[in-house]
């Protein structure tokens, strides 16, 4: 056989031994397959979100330990005797109708985010103007750090309530995903709006009314 069937045959077994193409998702743990719907980890001192296998998540679920890395709870929450004041979101300082608030434990501080052409921007809330939010609304207070978010949303011009909604933090950065795509202008534009008005109705139809603190 001449030299250069020999370099044929080579390149042929390379080719067949050759490891395939991981296909799908893959656990950021341990590197398993994982389904398109998997759940979360928050890295809390990088302040990254992690997909991960049900093995890896389970590791900890437990909020009374000191851990690097905390598993996303699955509850939603209404809270439909929400109040916000008038002019109470403005003294927020978010330009938009829509946030999203969360409680860092690293910083030991409360932070909003908003939604925008470039994804989320984040805000940190003048603490006298949400220590107002929270004193009027004490149930809010069973927010846990790091993992969950107060999905909150004003209505346009003044027409309509106020909604909040306990929810965990990988449903805002969804929906900020979904607002990336379509964001138009200032405000959203109408696209951005069925968005938002989609995945509220979803949000409604996951959430148990909270309970108010005796």
């Amino acid at each position: 056989m001449s030299p250069s069937g020999n370099g044929l045959r080579i390149l042929q077994r390379i080719a067949s031994e050759r490891p395939k193409p991981v296909v799908g998702e893959r656990c950021d743990m341990c590197a398993v397959p994982i389904a398109d719907a998997h759940q979360h980890v928050v890295n809390v001192q990088d302040r990254q979100l992690m997909c991960v296998c049900r093995g890896c998540y389970l590791l900890f679920t437990d909020e009374s330990a000191e851990l690097r890395f905390r598993a996303v709870p699955e509850r939603y929450l209404s809270f439909p005797n929400f109040e916000l004041a008038p002019g109470r979101w403005d003294e927020l300082e978010i330009p938009v109708g829509l946030a999203f608030v969360f409680r860092n434990s690293l910083l030991a501080k409360t932070v909003a985010f908003y939604p925008g052409p470039a994804g989320a921007t984040e805000s940190e809330l003048p603490l006298d103007a949400w220590d107002g939010v929270l004193a009027v609304n004490p149930a809010l207070g069973q927010l846990a750090a790091d993992t969950e978010a107060l999905l909150l949303r004003v209505p346009e011009h003044g027409e309509g309530d106020p909604e909040c909604y306990l929810v965990p933090i990988d449903a805002c950065y969804q929906l900020v995903g979904q607002l990336r795509q379509v964001w138009r202008g200032f405000d959203g534009g109408q696209d951005a709006r069925r968005v938002i008005d989609t995945f509220f109705g979803d949000v409604r139809a996951r959430s148990r009314v909270a309970k108010e603190p005796t």
